[in-house]
């Protein structure tokens, strides 16, 4: 299920990612950065772990684990988290915890697109991304 999200992936629309970072929390410098960056991000396995990858001009970040099993990342705006991977039908879901709190990415294939919708405390943020040739 995993291996329809299995690419590299390039940054092509970004939609209220700003309000996103703005609730979790992420200071103005940051967000501008956040705001401005086009990141890639590479999506693969290694035996049963999923592995993503993103690439910035601004940070690079990795992390890996086995769907359902939770593992400790710590995120690009510095958040210390509780994070599991889970495939939902055809979507690929990454919930990261702490505090008490919760964010959700759920990342889809429409279009030949890989499409993440970012959620918390209601407030969403849809990222677009098209594949590398």
């Amino acid at each position: 299920m995993v291996d329809a999200f299995c690419a590299t992936w390039h940054l092509v629309d970004s939609q209220n990612f700003d309000e996103y970072m703005k609730i979790l929390g992420v200071g103005f410098a940051t967000r501008q950065v956040g705001n401005v960056t086009k990141p890639t991000v590479v999506i693969s396995q290694d035996g049963e772990k999923v592995v993503i990858k993103t690439l910035s001009t601004f940070k690079n970040t990795e992390i890996s684990s086995k769907l359902g099993e939770e593992f400790d990342e710590t995120t690009i705006d510095d958040r210390h988290v509780k994070s599991v991977f889970s495939m939902e039908g055809d979507k690929l879901v990454h919930v990261q915890k702490w505090d008490g709190k919760e964010t959700k990415f759920v990342r889809e294939i429409k279009d030949g697109k890989l499409v993440a919708t970012l959620t918390f405390e209601g407030v969403q943020a849809i990222r677009t991304y098209e594949k590398a040739i």
